[in-house]
């Protein structure tokens, strides 16, 4: 917004020239989301408990589990409403508001973390599991198909994939590529939602995925650096960047309250929302295949409980102490603090491997 009033008038003052800089947008969408999360969540914290809107432990899938978690009890949840809202101001306030990507970012962030907020609401109010597992990941296909959808109407945009580590090779899925759209989404949402069970081990696995999206975000859409990294130039997708960097000081922001031992969690309405908009990001720059090795934690957490479901389904047996991964650890005697700092730094490097892959195509 501020971009849109503000950089016209750049010819009268030219202070306002530095409006025109992604960079400069990103880095204040950063501090304003940072700034407000600071600000707001101990009064969201203290309205949630006034509310008595808190965590659950007792589900019923391990005694073992519920009894390590148990302190837990009654920590107040859905934090991730003043994550997003400190994502959807920030973004709003430095964004240019013209371009399409920004609102196909934010359209997405919104329809899964209503369906994250109606999945916590049932929750803590039937004290159950929530919404149906079937009608969540129809509420997220439904959200694949329609970004996909958007994306493959639109003549500017390709439905090639682009390979990592290999120049000038890419496959065009054609029509199938709406539903490649939906598969991604889908599956990094999902997979964030798996990994959020731990204190700050979720949203601090997100910032730093998202640090190396920025990245991603703000060379597709430089031609000059595409060019020169041998990556497809995407016109507009730099401004994702102010996008991602509104991710990373609202995530920042609560990890300041979520770190461990954790004031709060950010609940479904956090998890799924964060995990589609890095999905959505993935998507909008072409840099889906990616998404696997940056997002490297989320796939372990996720396969993790697949093979765990599939090996006792077929031979009865277990695979992991328990799946998602993260509680195997807690199993084998690591501490919470220990499987969460571990984990963070393997996202470090799936980070710096992520980026590396730019100069090896």
């Amino acid at each position: 917004m501020l971009y849109n009033l503000l950089y016209p008038l750049h010819t009268a003052f030219s202070v306002l020239n530095v409006f025109k800089y992604i960079t400069f947008r990103a880095i204040m969408a950063a501090l304003t989301a940072f700034i407000m999360s600071l600000v707001f969540g101990p009064l969201v914290i203290k309205k949630l408990k006034e509310l008595q809107v808190g965590e659950y432990i007792t589900k019923g899938d391990s005694d073992k589990l519920d009894s390590m978690h148990s302190a837990k009890q009654g920590t107040p949840t859905m934090g991730g409403i003043f994550i997003l809202i400190a994502i959807f101001i920030a973004t709003l306030l430095w964004a240019d508001l013209s371009n399409r990507f920004i609102w196909i970012a934010l359209f997405a962030t919104t329809w899964l973390g209503v369906t994250g907020f109606l999945d916590d609401y049932m929750k803590l109010t039937t004290k159950k599991k929530g919404i149906k597992g079937r009608v969540k990941l129809i509420s997220q296909v439904i959200l694949g198909l329609i970004v996909g959808s958007i994306l493959f109407m639109d003549p500017a945009y390709s439905t090639q994939l682009d390979i990592p580590f290999l120049k000038n090779i890419s496959i065009d899925l054609g029509i199938l590529y709406v539903f490649f759209v939906a598969l991604v989404i889908t599956g990094s949402s999902n997979a964030v939602n798996l990994t959020d069970g731990l204190d700050g081990l979720a949203v601090g696995c997100v910032v730093i995925a998202t640090i190396a999206y920025s990245v991603l975000s703000y060379l597709t859409g430089n031609i000059k650096f595409s060019d020169y990294l041998l990556i497809p130039y995407i016109r507009g997708a730099g401004e994702l960047t102010v996008f991602c960097a509104s991710i990373i000081g609202a995530g920042l922001g609560f990890l300041w309250f979520n770190c461990f031992p954790a004031a709060i969690f950010m609940g479904d309405v956090g998890s799924l929302a964060l995990g589609g908009a890095l999905g959505t990001v993935a998507v909008l720059i072409k840099k889906e295949f990616l998404l696997m090795i940056v997002g490297g934690i989320f796939v372990m957490e996720a396969m993790s409980v697949i093979l765990q479901v599939a090996s006792f389904k077929l031979f009865k047996k277990r695979i992991f102490k328990i799946a998602p991964l993260h509680h195997h650890f807690q199993f084998l005697g690591w501490k919470e603090n220990k499987v969460i700092v571990r984990f963070w730094i393997l996202a470090i490097i799936f980070a710096f491997l992520t980026l590396v892959t730019l100069k090896t195509r």
